[in-house]
């Protein structure tokens, strides 16, 4: 981006007298001495400029007041000039400043002291020199003409080095986030070397959060949850890599939840940083299935409370076949029966073979719990007393009771 070239033009309100151009040449032989006091004044008067300076930093404060007073002096030579080169400088000075990381508070306030304090020592040769009042007056308005043109020269170098350095930032965290949740091994040195650029520091543990896409993919659905998180809109699904989730309390609740502003998630198991694939492996499958129902629908699901929904769904064809073989027997049953038959199984299995807690459980009498278990006997016969047999059961059931809420919810 080019620095900008700002309309120059003489003082032309209804009382601007035209400033003599012979002054130019009486002011710009006194340049050496201004800069000197105004350099002294900006160090007085500016707290970060007062610190001892080094040669490189005394340097730029000269270089920067010098061109400021010579632009000035240009000005009252010729007023139409345009000093292009004078503020492109200031425009530098501005980017470098951001790059720097330093505010551009300081800059300004140096601009404004050092304009005031060159006008007035200037505006005394004026009338020194015995020059009409109205002539000093238009030398105050292009004293502060001249500050306005560097300031927003400037400025607009700040700004423009600003929003680079944030999109290169971004962009850094982005590759680092790529690297980091790829499938291949990589090097510590690697990931430290590209935390580094990114401004990232590495935490020893991770958890990887899947986001719910919306089809827009609206900047303003961006999460504002946990600092420090590395986070990809972009990919599908989103996702928010999140460094020491554990010892941060960063999933805390209410908190969390309306930090990612109502978008549904599944929080990844937390493991080490170089496991952070498998965090998203697992946080994705999460989120899949609670876009099916089996898990909530909704709000924040935390891996870590549903391991045996997501290990019982981590290979679907297989489990098809289990609950094909184990629960063959109820495929000679109706749909509404089967279904009646199926729950009290489970309870039955899950309970100990207690019939009053599958009673309680269920919200049925005992005594209809004993008629469903006799008419499970005669559908499995010995196979429920044997232990292996019991395990599947359970499974199947399991992965059973998860469809039909599954059904009942789609």
């Amino acid at each position: 981006m080019a620095a900008p070239t700002p309309p120059h033009g003489p003082p032309d309100g209804p009382g601007a007298a035209p400033v003599p151009p012979e002054l130019a040449r009486l002011l710009r032989g006194q340049l050496e001495a201004v800069a000197d006091e105004v350099e002294e004044e900006v160090r007085r008067q500016v707290p970060e400029y007062a610190q001892p300076a080094d040669g490189e930093f005394r340097a730029h404060l000269r270089s920067g007041v010098v061109q400021a007073l010579t632009l000035f002096v240009d000005h009252i030579a010729d007023p139409h000039g345009q000093g292009a080169a004078i503020t492109a400088t200031y425009y530098a000075l501005g980017r470098g400043v951001a790059l720097e990381g330093r505010g551009l508070d300081s800059l300004q306030s140096a601009l404004r002291v050092g304009g005031l304090h060159a006008w007035r020592l200037m505006g005394r040769s004026a009338e020194q020199l015995g020059l009409d009042s109205s002539v000093v007056a238009a030398l105050g308005e292009l004293a502060f003409r001249t500050v306005h043109e560097v300031a927003e020269a400037a400025a607009a170098g700040y700004s423009e080095a600003q929003l680079r350095s944030t999109d290169e930032l971004e962009r850094r965290r982005r590759r680092l986030l790529d690297v980091l949740l790829g499938e291949g091994p990589v090097a510590p040195e690697a990931v430290r070397d590209l935390a580094h650029a990114a401004r990232w520091t590495v935490p020893r543990q991770v958890a990887v959060v899947a986001l719910a896409a919306t089809p827009d993919r609206r900047e303003a659905e961006r999460p504002l949850a946990a600092a420090g998180a590395l986070v990809d809109m972009g990919s599908r699904p989103p996702r928010m890599l999140v460094p020491d989730p554990e010892g941060s309390g960063r999933f805390g609740g209410r908190a969390f939840t309306l930090a990612l502003r109502g978008r549904p998630a599944a929080i990844g198991p937390t493991v080490p940083l170089a496991d952070a694939s498998r965090s998203l492996h697992w946080a994705a499958r999460a989120l899949g299935l609670m876009g099916r129902g089996i898990l909530p629908r909704q709000g924040v699901v935390r891996c870590a409370d549903h391991l045996s929904t997501l290990l019982l769904y981590g290979d679907e064809p297989m489990l098809a076949q289990l609950r094909s073989r184990a629960l063959a027997p109820l495929d000679a049953v109706a749909e509404g029966p089967r279904g009646r038959l199926a729950e009290t199984l489970l309870a039955w299995l899950l309970s100990g073979s207690n019939v009053p807690d599958v009673a309680a459980r269920l919200h049925i009498h005992p005594q209809t719990v004993r008629y469903r278990l006799r008419q499970l006997e005669k559908l499995f016969g010995d196979a429920l007393h044997d232990s292996g047999t019991r395990l599947d059961l359970i499974l199947a059931l399991r992965a059973e009771a998860l469809r039909e809420d599954d059904t009942f919810t789609a």
